[in-house]
């Protein structure tokens, strides 16, 4: 059964003070604890904020380090889950959820890919 790698993006400089509401904490516990039984949820995670973030480069045979924040970032990678699904819409469906389980003044993307098995 293939597995995903679902991305969450958020945008850092408009998402809400405070972070999530208790509503929305409580929904998205839910909806973990729901997947989680299913079978489907194999790891699941939030990441630090960008300004946490250093970045490793390699650019014409010279890497380079450079820790954050990164100012020209507009959506960065908020968290990320891997799942085992029957087939990507399963995939598509599960993060449609999850996306649903944020208030309204949020906006967060979802970016499913199928991980290539060796």
């Amino acid at each position: 059964m293939p597995r995903f790698l679902t991305m969450i993006r958020v945008d850092e400089k408009n998402s809400p003070e405070g972070g999530p509401s208790p509503e929305m904490g409580e929904r998205m516990g839910a909806l973990l604890e729901e997947i989680t039984k299913a079978g489907v949820m194999l790891d699941t995670a939030g990441l630090t904020p960008s300004s946490d973030t250093t970045q490793v480069h390699w650019k014409g045979g010279r890497l380079s380090v450079t820790d954050g924040p990164f100012t020209e970032a507009k959506e960065v990678v908020g968290g990320y889950s891997i799942t085992q699904c029957k087939d990507r819409a399963e995939a598509v469906e599960w993060a449609s959820r999850f996306l649903k389980t944020h208030d309204e003044q949020w906006t967060v993307t979802a970016e499913v890919r199928e991980i290539v098995e060796g």
